[in-house]
């Protein structure tokens, strides 16, 4: 379980950055970082959108299984904490208040 919590938090990681990193609609990934029609050469001929998006949706549904899976796997096989409160409290009996002896001088 642990190890599924490492790796489902460096895909979330990895998918803040990629989303960050993704162009907006007039602007070029190569522009964001000082370059012009770096991209091109570097992701292809049709820049870096359709790169970015197969890696967005990659990382999201890698992301979504995850998330099922560790919701579905149980950490540990215990009982739940209302049977625990019962079985503790059931073992305790009341003790009864002990009696006072009465004071004869008035």
């Amino acid at each position: 379980m642990t190890a599924l919590m490492i790796v489902h938090i460096v895909i979330c990681i990895l998918l803040i950055i990629v989303i960050l990193l993704q162009a907006s609609s007039g602007m070029d990934l190569g522009s964001a970082f000082g370059g012009s029609g770096s991209s091109e050469s570097f992701f292809g001929s049709k820049g870096s959108s359709s790169f970015f998006i197969k890696l967005t949706s990659v990382l999201a549904a890698i992301f979504m299984i995850l998330t099922i899976l560790m919701t579905t796997l149980p950490a540990t096989k215990k009982k739940s904490v209302v049977e625990d409160i019962k079985t503790t409290t059931g073992t305790t009996s009341p003790v009864a208040p002990q009696d006072q002896p009465k004071n004869s001088k008035k």
